[in-house]
């Protein structure tokens, strides 16, 4: 343990106070010497081992619960806790919801994410988790017609996707951007649920997605995925187009008064 303090004291040399807690910590939980439920040395001992004030470890201790990495409970101590993921995702909502292109990028995320994902869950994917697609297939059957919750269930799909990749990473980071891809699912759902054959293929192309991944066909299950995004991006230029057209079509009466009245001036 004194070896281990002594890396601890070198690792945080010209670091400011906080840096100094939280490479500590972070040392202590990769290292092994810590877990989830253990309890921090006393404040006294620990801010002279860290080499900082106490005024100054109990503000990155403060800091580190606010993350929920750590719980302090009055009368018993510091304890190591393991962290909410959508503490996560609210950090990611914020950092990235001033971007312009924030949906473009989030989706090119997504998509890495379930190409992995689901050759993984060929490989892994257990009962439990056919189940669970099977049950989100029949609720997108069953919303197909209403925009907002088949947007819902096609996320739900998905994201059971990724789950049954198996992968405690893949699923973390996935669920830390779950708001921003929820708003895109709707927000894509409302713009191509017009489109002529678009229900046809969200039911069709979600089937031989889950029939794919039932036979652990990792390829043929990875190809589908890529078409089902690139089909999806056409029916959504389709959508885009249909929108344009009308938007022409009902300024057009609008165009024309004012072109006869333009007209009646001259004949003035």
């Amino acid at each position: 343990m004194d070896g281990f303090v002594s890396i601890v004291r070198e690792k945080a040399e010209g670091k400011g106070g906080y840096e100094g807690v939280v490479a500590y910590l972070r040392e202590q939980l990769l290292s092994g010497e810590l877990k989830t439920g253990d309890c921090l040395l006393p404040e006294r001992e620990l801010s002279a081992r860290l080499g900082v004030s106490r005024q100054v470890l109990r503000e990155a201790l403060r800091a580190l619960a606010m993350i929920g990495a750590v719980e302090i409970r009055h009368g018993v101590g510091t304890i190591v806790s393991r962290p909410d993921v959508s503490t996560l995702g609210e950090f990611f909502t914020f950092a990235l919801a001033q971007q312009s292109e924030v949906i473009d990028d989030i989706m090119e995320a997504r998509i890495a994410i379930e190409h992995h994902a689901i050759r993984l869950a060929c490989r892994r994917a257990g009962q439990a988790d056919f189940d669970r697609l099977a049950e989100r297939l029949y609720d997108i059957v069953e919303t197909i017609r209403d925009p907002e919750a088949g947007g819902h269930a096609d996320f739900r799909f998905h994201e059971a996707l990724v789950q049954a990749g198996g992968s405690p990473t893949l699923i973390s980071l996935y669920s830390s951007i779950a708001s921003l891809m929820m708003r895109s699912h709707l927000d894509r759902r409302e713009q191509i649920i017009q489109v002529e054959g678009i229900r046809e293929f969200l039911i069709d192309h979600h089937r031989k997605i889950f029939e794919a991944i039932v036979a652990r066909d990792a390829g043929v299950a990875d190809e589908l995925l890529t078409r089902h995004f690139e089909i999806g991006a056409d029916f959504r230029r389709q959508a885009g187009f249909r929108s344009a057209a009308a938007n022409l079509r009902n300024s057009a009466p609008e165009t024309n008064i004012i072109q006869g009245e333009q007209n009646a001036d001259r004949d003035r």
